[in-house]
């Protein structure tokens, strides 16, 4: 019973970690895999959330299956895409991305898609894309350029991030909140429930 309640997260993400133990869950262990991230021509942005959370739970799962002390193991993994319209924002690297993605975000709306995957410990597949819109507001110059100061924006889709700084520019949010900080709880959650993972080990202390 106790090896069918670890979880594996394919990700290296912080935010995705506070997450889940925002919800009471605790990571067994940590996997981030190293694919190419690259869209595919004329990829739309939940095609490429899709595929790539699919990607890193499988080749996560792959991974584990040749050991034995891992595999029984449930695996999910995400990947989180910000796109105006159908183009998609890559994870800012370099200051001149940010600031041109900031510029494009500014006074108008945008889309965040979270795929999410999760592989039961028998291999079942279960998938979600989980849309959010946000509405930031008009930044002036000097808004962007501190942010840019911030360095909160480095690697983060759409180059910025809600939970911190970057909250004070949404005007307007519709859809799931945690979509946008990186994984979308209640979708999360009803996923691993719907494969027999007990959500609520880690909600009572001791």
């Amino acid at each position: 019973m106790e090896l069918r309640q670890k979880l594996i997260l394919a990700s290296g993400s912080p935010r995705r970690v506070d997450l889940l133990k925002q919800a009471g869950i605790e990571p067994a262990r940590l996997m981030p895999m190293d694919l190419d991230e690259t869209p595919k021509k004329s990829e739309h942005p939940r095609s490429l959330a899709r595929r790539l959370s699919a990607d890193k739970a499988k080749a996560a799962y792959q991974q584990i299956r040749k050991d034995l002390a891992w595999n029984n193991s449930y695996v999910l993994a995400a990947d989180t895409v910000v796109a105006v319209g159908r183009r998609i924002l890559p994870k800012a690297d370099l200051v001149q991305e940010a600031s041109s993605a900031l510029h494009l975000l500014s006074g108008r709306s945008h889309w965040v898609f979270t795929g999410v995957c999760l592989i039961a410990p028998d291999g079942t597949v279960r998938q979600k894309i989980v849309e959010t819109k946000v509405r930031f507001k008009r930044l002036s110059g000097y808004d962007i350029e501190c942010y840019l100061a911030s360095g909160e924006w480095r690697g983060k889709a759409g180059a910025y991030g809600i939970q911190g700084i970057a909250g004070s520019f949404v005007q307007k949010l519709v859809g799931s909140y945690t979509n946008v900080v990186g994984l979308p709880l209640f979708e999360t959650l009803q996923m691993l429930q719907g494969e027999g993972y007990d959500v609520h080990t880690g909600w009572t202390e001791g």
